[in-house]
């Protein structure tokens, strides 16, 4: 336990001392040393350098091992796969994008060598083995159901709802493989460094070529039965067909109904007569429309789990920034009685990559820092 305890607090606050880390896990003087002592000829942490500024010997400080394990985070979209592999320490030293169409036959029989041809391009440019990867986290559109292992909610994916998907990918990987929602993923993002920091109550809506959400109650990310928690694209909404079809309805960027037949891109790009998603949201006729579509569905969403905070996310509420925030909000105010806070996503780049990194570092740490 008091391994764990110090590894967690190095991962937490950076390079600490011998004195500090004592402080802060509460240990003894020669405990902490002896523990330090202990990690440090496991391979788990090393010193690194040392802190000057006070009377007497400097102080050496001690941060985690970054080289103890490797891990790898790709994404997956309609056009490719984008991967980075990253030591302990979080730092990404290598990355790659494999282009591939989705809809083509041919993916649906090679989708675990796509993946692998994405990693070991990454671990490739970091000089790294493919003995290295401790663990690799996916994220895509859709959700994993646990109980048949198979991806739903994604036909848009060929070649990713074989039963066997999940220990394919392992076996191609050498590695523990997970998959995850891709909007689930953006959430975890905005908790560690975007918008989210310091909230244990809080509902991402991502509006994008897709629609859904990620319900985070208690700091507990919401899976559901079928880890289908949050697709609020097949959400019925005034003005918006019903989704029939079954899971076969999100193959199109307008889900063929459901909240996701409004205010997804293509939906935005048709309110704006077929102009470009910024462009179509300069116009403050599309603009107020997209904001009142966007508040109807969140505000179901609020009435049923009562958030501290919504955070707007995906190209639609990038493309409509501020404008579109404030517009959402008003429009909120008479629709739900619960006030959450409402702000834009707070990250740059792929938020889904992020999310998948910091998933995948989670898990390998919980491996690799169990000295028991």
């Amino acid at each position: 336990m008091n391994d764990r305890t110090a590894l967690d607090l190095l991962v937490a606050h950076g390079p600490l001392t011998r004195t500090r880390l004592g402080e802060l896990t509460g240990l003894s003087k020669p405990t902490t040393s002896q523990l330090l002592t202990r990690l440090e000829s496991a391979g788990l942490v090393r010193a690194t350098g040392s802190q000057s500024g006070r009377p007497g010997p400097r102080a050496v400080l001690y941060e985690i091992e970054p080289a103890a394990a490797h891990v790898a985070a790709l994404s997956v979209g309609h056009t490719g796969i984008s991967a980075v592999v990253a030591d302990l320490g979080g730092t990404a030293v290598g990355r790659s994008r494999v282009v591939a169409d989705a809809l083509d036959d041919e993916v649906r029989r090679r989708t675990p060598a796509l993946v692998r041809e994405a990693v070991t391009a990454a671990l490739d440019e970091a000089g790294l083995a493919p003995e290295r990867l401790r663990q690799a986290v996916i994220g895509t559109p859709g959700a994993f159901d646990p109980r048949t292992g198979t991806l739903r909610y994604a036909p848009h994916l060929p070649g990713w709802q074989s039963r066997t998907l999940l220990g394919d990918l392992a076996e191609a990987l050498g590695a523990p493989v997970a998959i995850e929602n891709d909007v689930n993923l953006v959430a975890v993002a905005e908790r560690y460094e975007g918008s989210a920091r310091g909230h244990d109550h809080y509902v991402l809506v991502w509006a994008d070529r897709g629609v859904g959400a990620a319900i985070v109650l208690g700091g507990t990310l919401l899976q559901g039965v079928t880890g289908g928690a949050g697709e609020i694209g097949y959400m019925p909404v005034p003005g918006a067909p019903l989704a029939h079809g079954g899971e076969s309805a999100t193959a199109g960027d307008d889900g063929g109904g459901g909240l996701q037949s409004l205010v997804s891109c293509s939906a935005v790009r048709a309110l704006g007569g077929g102009r470009p998603l910024e462009e179509a949201l300069r116009d403050t006729a599309v603009l107020d429309e997209t904001a009142r579509r966007l508040a109807t569905g969140i505000a179901s969403v609020v009435a049923v789990v009562d958030p501290e905070l919504v955070v707007l996310s995906g190209q639609v509420a990038a493309a409509g920034g501020e404008e579109l925030r404030r517009r959402v909000e008003a429009e909120l105010t008479g629709l739900a009685l619960p006030r959450p806070l409402l702000r834009l996503g707070g990250l740059t780049g792929d938020p889904i990559l992020t999310g998948a990194l910091r998933t995948a570092l989670d898990r390998a740490r919980d491996t690799v820092f169990d000295t028991s």
